[in-house]
């Protein structure tokens, strides 16, 4: 790993509006930069980038992140590749670091080889009229087949000889094209299967995946995990699919190449494929990135529920109110392949169009998995649904399906919420309505006072010194975002935006931190109102716990001294607090 201490100081070295200059034209406004967004097409610039939070966020696709994230991103660029060359443009130099990170040192030369190996790959299946009347087979036309570099590896041991005179050169290694076998004998990783080429964002081979012709085990061989390619975070056919899924407003998300390329040839071009694993949350964000709703397609049998269910549990910390996810499930004979072969683009659309929404999708499963007609299995759906509704990050949508599953479960939602530790608005309860232009007064309280403690240690997290730990409440996602944030800003008083956005990228508070970096960009509060707000939000946490106290020392009868003294010190405490003018704000 790549030690935590130099990515803290290469974030604090480089200047998140330096990077992003390189490539995007940036116009001052205010005390940020704008532009339009690289990540999706605008004509009216929603990308902001924040000097003092070293933080970027669209707020048309939603793209954000910090200086490393937007080199990935951008450039396609690998994690230690990003570090890298940020570190170089410094003068810095990364230090060594072990296992999967340490190869990344030939990273950079190895893009070569990849294309060299593509472009053999590629005149190899014109010299095969076995693998061409394979792929006629499959429907796929010559244009197609070059759209994706589609090629053959030929049958035999070491093919790959006659492109790389130097058969024994370790990046031939590295970048997963040959195996070091038995006795050191080194032969092809690929022969005897058509080729698809796994491009990264900018369009350069990273790794490829091998369809066997005919029978065969395994029927899909992929490139090993290589510095340049980790499969866990790319998906298949993306670099191809962007314009139609800016067009369409949605990808479709599939499980094989041929399926992607199959699509495509009938017109379906939107389609990209995760690469033989199950769906990451870096797929997630990644695809969240790239268009407002994402529909994955699987199988309907037993074993294609079981992977969306994983993809649903992946994304629910990366949901958003103004994003969609669904779930299409084909006929359990057919996949997106053969399907749309058979049936036609015109058909496929059509089931498309009956792709469930997440919300639904989850709410059905967990009453299939008990009998709903009992206490008991209502009090199963409930206890099942708990940790999903903590992690989904939608507010809005949170509240719908808590709603549903409240109904589901026979009981109101506030038990409903109050039994799962989801913060809720409280339909019982009547309010005056909120000051237009204040999004915070839609809040209940409590969710307020933690969005204001979360927004004053992510505009100075050296407030975290006088935040006490009794008031925070591990109960719910936001008291344990609060939990742990307040627990690194500690460490690191003088963390700004970047390094906060970097320490949490691959935890389940990822996207909820990002959300409230980018709130406080479109609000414009100063560090120093953030502060009064920070400050106020202990006064009234503290506030709050002692109203509960007393509320349960008032309700005892048989108080002892000790709590009835206690009782008299927390009324002196209250009424000291409502006499306090520094209350008044809020």
């Amino acid at each position: 790993m790549i030690p935590d201490s130099f990515k803290q100081d290469l974030l604090h070295r480089v200047d998140v509006v330096d990077v992003i200059e390189r490539y995007v034209p940036l116009k001052k406004g205010g005390s940020n930069y704008v532009a339009c967004c690289p990540f999706h097409s605008e004509k009216t610039p929603s990308f902001t980038v924040s000097p003092t939070k070293q933080f970027y966020h669209c707020f048309g696709c939603g793209a954000h992140g910090n200086a490393i994230s937007f080199l990935m991103e951008h450039q396609g660029l690998g994690y230690v590749e990003a570090v890298k060359d940020l570190a170089e443009s410094v003068g810095m130099k990364v230090p060594d670091f072990e296992p999967r990170e340490k190869k990344a040192d030939a990273g950079p030369d190895l893009y070569a080889t990849m294309e060299k190996a593509c472009d053999y790959y590629r005149e190899q299946l014109k010299t095969s009229p076995r693998a061409v009347e394979y792929l006629k087979g499959r429907g796929l036309t010559g244009k197609i087949a070059a759209r994706f570099g589609i090629g053959y590896a030929p049958d035999g041991w070491q093919n790959l000889e006659r492109v790389f005179p130097n058969y024994a050169d370790k990046s031939l290694k590295e970048a997963g094209l040959v195996i070091d076998g038995e006795g050191g004998r080194r032969y092809d990783r690929f022969r005897d299967r058509v080729m698809f080429p796994i491009l990264n964002q900018r369009g350069s081979v990273i790794a490829f995946g091998g369809r066997v012709l005919g029978e065969g085990d395994p029927k899909y061989l992929n490139s090993p995990e290589t510095p340049l390619f980790e499969k866990g975070r790319e998906l298949y056919g993306l670099p191809q699919a962007r314009p139609a899924v800016r067009s369409a407003g949605r990808v479709l998300v599939v499980e094989g190449y041929m399926d992607v390329v199959a699509l495509a040839q009938h017109g379906i071009e939107h389609a990209v494929a995760t690469l033989g694993t199950a769906t990451s949350p870096a797929h997630v964000q990644k695809l969240l990135r790239q268009t407002d709703e994402v529909v994955f397609c699987f199988d309907g049998d037993a074993a294609g529920r079981k992977a969306a269910w994983h993809a649903l549990e992946v994304g629910l910390p990366y949901l958003a109110d103004n994003k969609a996810v669904r779930f299409l499930f084909l006929p359990a004979e057919h996949d997106p392949d053969s399907f749309v072969r058979e049936m036609g683009a015109e058909a496929f659309e059509v089931k498309l169009g009956e792709a469930r929404p997440l919300s639904e999708f989850l709410l059905d499963e967990l009453k299939g998995r008990g009998d709903t007609g009992t206490a008991e299995g209502r009090s199963r759906l409930v206890h099942e649904a708990k940790p999903l509704l903590q992690k989904l990050s939608a507010p809005a949508l949170r509240l719908q399906v808590l709603k549903k599953v409240a109904d589901a479960a026979e009981m109101s939602q506030e038990d409903a919420a109050r039994i799962m530790e989801i913060p809720a608005w409280r339909g019982s309860e009547t309010k005056p309505a909120p000051a237009q232009g204040s999004p915070r007064g839609q809040q209940r309280p409590q969710l307020r006072l933690e969005q204001d403690l979360i927004r004053g240690l992510l505009a100075k997290p050296a407030l975290a010194k006088e935040l006490p730990a009794a008031i925070l409440d591990k109960g719910s996602f936001e008291g344990r975002l609060l939990a742990a944030l307040a627990s690194f800003c500690q460490e690191n008083p003088d963390a700004h935006g970047a390094l906060l956005i970097e320490r949490f990228k691959d935890t389940e508070f990822s996207e909820k931190l990002a959300s409230e970096q980018a709130e406080l960009l479109q609000i414009g509060l100063e560090p120093e109102g953030q502060e009064v707000d920070f400050r106020n939000a202990i006064r009234r946490r503290e506030e709050n716990q002692r109203k509960q106290r007393l509320s349960v020392l008032t309700a005892k009868t048989d108080r002892t001294d000790q709590e009835q003294a206690e009782m008299l010190d927390l009324v002196f405490q209250l009424k000291k607090a409502v006499s306090d003018p520094t209350n008044a704000r809020m």
